[in-house]
């Protein structure tokens, strides 16, 4: 049996347990959801005030040029870059994740003409699905959406894919694809490679660049901490920069937006994946988050996210048992992101209990528990308590309580 004294002595011998006091965290609150929300970095606060009592009410509109507004989605892709093996130019915060669905699976079915299919699997996040309905039916039957299970992706790829998309770390099971190998079965048949990293930047070491990728996006509000609707990225291989047309061709994604010219002409780099002008306050704040990784060994985080991972697993083994959880998340090491799941026919009503008791985790229908794990600010004493917590709502019942039940709008 695991005991609080080991994960006591796991967290003296952390080498990023010092990360955990550049967060603004409640008292009492083991936080367990930076895979959906990130944790609010405490340095964000002054950063947001710089720009609002400083560059917009004195600086004014000098302040596109004085303080590099207009230059701040590609300083915020150039600091992204490193964490998911790109090289900066190929990299820039812009819009939302689902937007940039859109846009990089659109790029890539205009480079690879002459096919029409985009296959993606069931049960991806419903944002790319959606997405991806959304493009087919504008399309009007030039493009055809094909749904395969897991299993059967590889087979599916055909003289007439023009691109694959999927999400890198699934957002429910933390079940992980092998980037290099997938990508390459769907070049093998021609086909392009989109990669959702919204799960994976910040929980894992990625090499884009080294598994010759053709596009990626990601999301900057979960474990790059950018905060609440923060911006998205985009990436594109640097052997497509220049080849590149999306159809949301907005004035900041033309070569020379500031010539206020009528006709279109699409930036040669990576700016042609912006649409309208950045949203300054919120990619300030994302820039300022980033900052936290500039001496953080990815390494060294993975396996922490790891180890985290297991020990969660093996106290839930310990003393859990026969509570009626069922482990979705994959224990081999090589195949799981930084998340773990489990599944529990009063789920919904067992997360608000623990919530409640100051673990924060969340709920994904039907029936999904889910505990992210982010190194930066999650210790090992924290996933013994966080078990041992659920062990008495559990032992208790205290989670049939009526107000437990009630749905919230967002879980």
């Amino acid at each position: 049996m695991i005991t609080l004294e080991e994960c006591r002595k796991c967290d003296q011998s952390d080498s990023l347990a010092s990360k955990k006091a550049l967060f603004n965290l409640p008292e009492g609150v083991i936080y367990l959801d930076g895979n959906s929300l990130g944790a609010q970095p405490k340095s964000v606060v002054p950063r947001m005030q710089t720009v609002l009592s400083q560059e917009w009410a004195t600086g004014l509109v000098k302040s596109w040029n004085d303080a590099n507004w207009v230059t701040l989605p590609l300083t915020v892709g150039q600091k992204i870059a490193p964490l998911i093996g790109a090289v900066p130019e190929s990299v820039i915060a812009t819009d939302s994740t689902s937007l940039n669905v859109f846009k990089c699976v659109a790029a890539a079915c205009a480079l690879n003409k002459g096919r029409r299919k985009i296959l993606s699997e069931p049960g991806n996040f419903p944002t790319d699905l959606y997405m991806l309905d959304g493009l087919e039916a504008f399309m009007q039957g030039d493009l055809e959406v094909v749904i395969k299970p897991r299993e059967e992706l590889l087979d599916a790829i055909d003289e007439e894919t023009a691109c694959v998309l999927l999400t890198h770390v699934h957002y429910i099971s933390a079940e992980m694809w092998d980037m290099k190998a997938m990508t390459a079965a769907a070049h093998e048949k021609g086909a392009l490679m989109v990669w959702d990293l919204s799960h994976s930047t910040g929980a894992v070491p990625l090499s884009l660049d080294d598994c010759e990728v053709d596009f990626a996006l990601g999301c900057g509000y979960k474990y790059l901490n950018g905060g609440p609707g923060a911006p998205a990225f985009a990436y594109i291989n640097k052997r497509h920069l220049g080849s590149v047309k999306q159809p949301l061709s907005g004035w900041f994604s033309h070569k020379r937006p500031f010539d206020f010219v009528d006709d279109f002409e699409g930036a040669p780099d990576i700016r042609v994946m912006q649409v309208g002008t950045p949203v300054v306050s919120a990619m300030a704040l994302l820039d300022e988050a980033l900052s936290l990784w500039e001496d953080v060994d990815l390494k060294t985080l993975r396996e922490k996210s790891l180890d985290l991972t297991d020990l969660f697993s093996r106290l839930m083994d310990d003393q859990l048992t026969g509570y009626g959880f069922t482990a979705v998340t994959p224990r081999n090491r090589s195949t799981r992101g930084s998340h773990i799941t489990y599944r529990h026919p009063d789920g919904y009503a067992i997360i608000q209990a623990l919530i409640d008791r100051g673990v924060i985790g969340d709920f994904r229908a039907p029936d999904h528990l889910r505990f992210g794990v982010t190194p930066l600010y999650v210790g090992y004493e924290d996933i013994y308590q966080a078990v041992m917590i659920l062990k008495d709502i559990m032992s208790t019942q205290s989670y049939k309580q009526d107000k437990y039940t009630v749905k919230n709008a967002v879980t």
